[in-house]
């Protein structure tokens, strides 16, 4: 395949050196970058989510950096379709799209298709988790066999998230969730796509995220958040699941101390960091797992 045609995927946990890897990428292969990272959307939150500085963005073009107020949501539907235009453009002007970013829903739908799913009342949504919880994952599971053979070796038994959604859909919908994704529209071949997922060192990702920690104070994160709850978003609002704001909102009550406080952003960025690596490992299967040093492998592998 033609090196202008593929579409490179760089995923990987917070704080593994994505967007670095991502610009020393783009500067061998002539590319622009377009982020896949839900947070780093919010216009208002550049130091929590660790937004590439407009220094970085100066020597490559980045794009879907910044796009949305934190009082609107953004939906994996709204950003499918603006980098579904971002690619198509980069690829106009000869250059190599480089998607980089931690939300793997981002990168399925790229990759997979979105599926179109009518929403599922909420009445139902809290039925189904509450019935979870009620007769634990064993027994719940059993059930959605039953009422959902299809899914019988699609999710794993432990997959609590995706057992629970195949089953208020199979109720909701009377369709399984299987015959739901079959129906799915891939916007690119499949073979275009270059997917690299950064693969850290538990140990050394901790310290990263420890430094990175300290690095947003320094930066300027309290500031951000005061800044942020002046303008009195919503609390339903995904703005809100950034991590920082309310352990800083705490800090700034009087709740906690600095320390505490930074701990506390360092614990829940290691939990998700984990989360992540979990996606990933039963996810993105046939992503190449390198070494975020490895940049050769990459230049290879797109030759």
């Amino acid at each position: 395949m033609d090196t202008l045609s593929k579409i490179i995927l760089i995923a990987g946990p917070t704080a593994s050196g994505k967007s670095n890897f991502a610009v020393k990428f783009a500067n061998k292969v002539n590319g622009e970058i377009i982020n896949a990272d839900s947070m780093q959307v919010y216009k208002e939150l550049m130091i929590l989510t660790a937004r590439p500085n407009k220094k970085i963005q100066k020597k490559i073009k980045h794009h879907l950096y910044g796009i949305q107020s934190v009082k609107k949501n953004f939906s994996t539907g709204v950003w499918l379709k603006l980098v579904i235009n971002k690619i198509k453009e980069i690829q106009k002007r000869k250059k190599v799209p480089i998607i980089v970013g931690g939300t793997g829903l981002y990168f399925r739908a790229l990759t997979e298709g979105l599926v179109k799913i009518p929403t599922i009342p909420l009445k139902i949504r809290n039925e189904t988790r509450y019935l979870q919880e009620k007769i634990g994952q064993k027994k719940f599971y059993a059930r959605l066999l039953k009422i959902d053979p299809l899914v019988k070796n699609k999710i794993n038994y432990n997959d609590v998230q995706r057992s629970i959604r195949a089953f208020e859909i199979k109720k909701y919908t009377k369709k399984s969730m299987i015959k739901w994704f079959s129906n799915t529209k891939i916007f690119f071949d499949k073979s275009a796509f270059l997917k690299i997922y950064l693969d850290f060192p538990r140990a050394e990702l901790i310290e990263r995220v420890n430094k990175r920690v300290d690095m947003m104070f320094e930066n300027g994160a309290i500031s951000e958040v005061i800044k942020f709850n002046k303008l009195k978003v919503k609390k339903q609002n995904s703005s809100n699941k950034v991590i920082g704001i309310s352990e800083i909102g705490k800090y700034l009550n009087g709740e906690l101390n600095l320390e505490e406080t930074k701990e506390r952003i360092c614990i829940k960025t290691r939990q998700y960091a984990k989360r992540q690596t979990t996606w990933a490992r039963g996810q993105m299967k046939s992503w190449y797992k390198i070494d975020p040093n490895d940049l050769d492998f990459v230049i290879k592998k797109f030759k």
